[in-house]
């Protein structure tokens, strides 16, 4: 029997893990792939620049693939998710609050006690971003796509911004009860909903970097998804 390909996937942190992991794992025939996902926000790193950050993912999934005597021809494809956080809005809309003791996200500012430094975190994002979201490939030609939640994944699913981490564990686990036994819900909800940025996916891209985007709630994740939709539909049909 063949060995499974791996689907690996990067999101930024372990609820966005619990959210999404069951329902990849569900959408994906299990028969034929593992998904496999991580977390890390790999474009904020103090020492990612985008000279580097190629190498940063690809030394990721590496070290993944020699852990686990993993070959690169094992892999399908990598998934990156990378949340916005406001990194594309103008400097001015970044506002000094002394009493922030964390940024507090809106959809039109960020505050945060410590400004100069929030506004460094955003142009080395976006400029790690800017690089990311145009690699088709990483490690040795396996394929790589890149894709976003505005502001943050807390958003896009669950259209709450600062969500503490109780908040976040128990949002992840309602919506994995919703959508787990709901697949062809979820691709609905990801991919046919007002905040959802589908179509050509560099113009997707273009569309998160102007004006406030990326503080507001879009996502397009759903274009990711539109071959396995596709094909979901076309199995039910024959059933039909």
């Amino acid at each position: 029997m063949a060995r499974k390909k791996i689907v690996f996937v990067i999101v930024e942190g372990p609820s966005d893990d619990e959210a999404l992991g069951v329902i990849l794992n569900r959408l994906y025939d299990k028969n034929v792939v593992h998904v496999e996902i991580t977390h890390g926000d790999i474009t904020s790193e103090l020492s990612a620049a985008s000279a580097n950050i190629a190498a940063k993912i690809g030394n990721l999934i590496r070290r993944y693939a020699k852990l686990n005597h993993y070959k690169v021809t094992d892999f399908q494809e990598i998934i990156h998710l990378i949340d916005m956080d406001g990194t594309y809005i103008p400097e001015e809309c970044v506002v000094e609050d002394l009493s922030a003791e964390k940024p507090i996200y809106s959809t039109t500012e960020i505050r945060t006690a410590r400004p100069v430094q929030l506004i460094a975190r955003n142009k080395r994002k976006s400029d790690n971003v800017n690089r990311v979201c145009l690699m088709g490939k990483v490690w040795r030609a396996v394929p790589y796509h890149a894709y976003y939640m505005s502001s943050n994944l807390d958003h896009v699913l669950y259209n709450k911004l600062n969500s503490t981490d109780n908040d976040k564990e128990s949002d992840s686990y309602t919506f994995v009860k919703k959508y787990k036994d709901h697949l062809d819900d979820f691709l609905v909800f990801i991919s046919d909903s007002d905040f959802s940025v589908c179509g050509e996916f560099k113009q997707s891209w273009d569309f998160i970097k102007e004006g406030m985007h990326s503080l507001e709630r879009h996502t397009n994740l759903g274009i990711c998804f539109q071959e396995i939709g596709q094909k979901r539909n076309e199995e039910k049909e024959i059933e039909d």
